[in-house]
């Protein structure tokens, strides 16, 4: 399939001087939906792939395949720019290199590779804990060289701001700068004294989870802004109410809040089928 027209879009959005929230998805009805509402691009997360395909909390035993397969079932599904969060490259900088591939095979339009310690060792405590700025930034390079389409985006994530101190964290952003990255990834402010400071030091695009001023925002260099994953947590209480409602004895015509036939038709895009079945069947 061909990738670089909405990668190319998204390019566009983060040199322009908007911020945008983008829509939470993890399967192709829930990209399918946030295209359809109008959301200029959607995030698939680490830790929502992990709940989506493997029904398990995000202790990273999610594989690398897995993730791009589910990755590559929504970019098929829909035109939004997928971001997704690629956690720490599922293993050293080789491993980063073969992700980025994968990746962007799937048709991903941007990818973070973060800087955290990860998976959690052996008697390692519950804290986070980062690598060391020369390994970072040695992932950094490694996601830029094996990257083929020059409008794949790479970001540099890291969450230095809440596991270390500011300074740290502004060291790691302008080390990752340095390296090439397209955009960095924020996580752990707190103020928005934080964010300009943050917007004083470095020169390219910023995401952030957490805050809502978009106006803010984008006149401190902030392209995007992660809300949180509520959709699948809304989808697991839904199928849950449903389930307990129809184990409960409650009858299928009187079960609540279902989607409707309309609607159904349209995240599964049945009028698209209906007419390639007139047409070639």
């Amino acid at each position: 399939m061909r990738w670089t027209k909405r990668r190319e879009h998204l390019r566009e959005l983060l040199s322009g001087d908007r911020c945008f929230h983008p829509a939470s998805v993890f399967d192709p009805m829930s990209a399918r939906i946030a295209e359809d509402l109008g959301f200029e691009m959607a995030m698939f997360a680490g830790s929502v792939a992990s709940l989506t395909v493997l029904g398990a909390p995000d202790h990273i035993v999610l594989t690398l395949s897995e993730f791009a397969d589910q990755g590559l079932r929504i970019c098929r599904s829909s035109e939004i720019p997928l971001v997704v969060d690629a956690d720490h490259g599922y293993g050293n900088a080789l491993n980063v290199m073969r992700t980025v591939e994968e990746l962007e095979v799937a048709g991903i339009s941007a990818l973070t590779i973060e800087d955290t310690a990860l998976p959690m060792t052996h008697g390692a405590s519950q804290s986070a804990q980062l690598l060391s700025l020369e390994e970072g930034v040695g992932k950094m390079r490694a996601a830029l060289e094996a990257r083929v389409d020059p409008n794949l985006i790479i970001i540099g994530r890291t969450s230095a701001f809440g596991i270390s101190n500011a300074d740290d964290a502004l060291q790691r952003a302008k080390a990752y700068e340095a390296a090439g990255v397209d955009a960095l990834f924020m996580l752990g402010l707190k103020t928005h004294a934080q964010i300009e400071l943050l917007n004083s030091e470095i020169n390219i695009p910023i995401m952030l989870a957490g805050f809502s001023d978009l106006d803010f925002l984008a006149s401190q260099g902030v392209r995007i802004c992660l809300q949180g994953h509520h959709p699948i947590k809304a989808s697991v209480q839904a199928v849950y109410d449903t389930l307990k409602s129809l184990r409960s004895g409650t009858s299928p015509a009187e079960v609540e809040n279902l989607a409707s036939s309309d609607l159904m038709k349209k995240v599964t895009r049945d009028e698209d089928y209906q007419r390639w079945i007139e047409e070639f069947l």
